[in-house]
């Protein structure tokens, strides 16, 4: 494994052998950085570094800005290109609930590499989030399909937007942390006459 080193002002961590003169993330000076070893395993490493999950976020948040930024372009612009953005406003919200399945499945897999558990306050408040997003957008689907556009098209495209916003509030809290350790975390198999014994001692 090549050597590490962190920049202690940023926290910033590279390969020793590509640092130059400064920070590349906060401009510091090459005296600021110190040796760095990765606390958690190469195999979590491997998996967290392909970056599925902000990817497969990144595709749908696209998506969820793209769905009412075209219905108001309909309604207020109705000479202009309708036929063009009705078709992108229909293959949207068509194509949007799979970006969030991706999106939820890749989700799931960070978290799992990440934090070994899915259970944490904070991510079960973004699984939450995830889950009302897509339930929205397959309502807002279904609504659509006939062609209509209205006030209960918006209301929903609005609705998924302002989850997708909190979720990539709660999201930004969670980016840079990883459990230390190594994954699978196992828990040592007690026999069950040592496990009575445990349960008469606490007693």
């Amino acid at each position: 494994m090549k050597e590490l080193v962190r920049c202690k002002p940023c926290g910033y961590v590279m390969e020793a052998d590509k640092l130059r003169d400064v920070c590349p993330a906060c401009g510091m000076p090459r005296k600021a950085f110190e040796p760095y070893r990765e606390r958690v395993a190469l195999n979590r490493l491997m998996v967290l570094s392909l970056d599925m999950h902000p990817i497969a976020i990144h595709l749908s948040q696209t998506f969820v800005f793209l769905i009412p930024a075209m219905i108001f372009m309909t309604k207020l612009f109705p000479n202009f290109h309708y036929e063009m953005f009705s078709q992108v406003l229909k293959f949207s919200i068509i194509v949007f609930p799979l970006t969030l399945v991706v999106a939820i499945i890749t989700g799931i897999i960070d978290g799992l590499f990440r934090f070994k558990i899915l259970s944490p306050p904070l991510l079960r408040v973004k699984i939450i989030l995830s889950i009302v997003i897509f339930i929205l957008a397959v309502i807002m689907f279904l609504v659509a399909k006939s062609g209509d556009y209205g006030i209960v098209t918006i209301i929903l495209s609005i609705a998924c937007l302002a989850c997708a916003v909190r979720l990539g509030l709660w999201g930004k809290k969670l980016i840079d942390v990883i459990m230390p350790g190594s994954y699978p975390l196992r828990k040592p198999k007690i026999p069950l006459k040592d496990k009575s014994e445990n349960e008469a001692q606490k007693l």
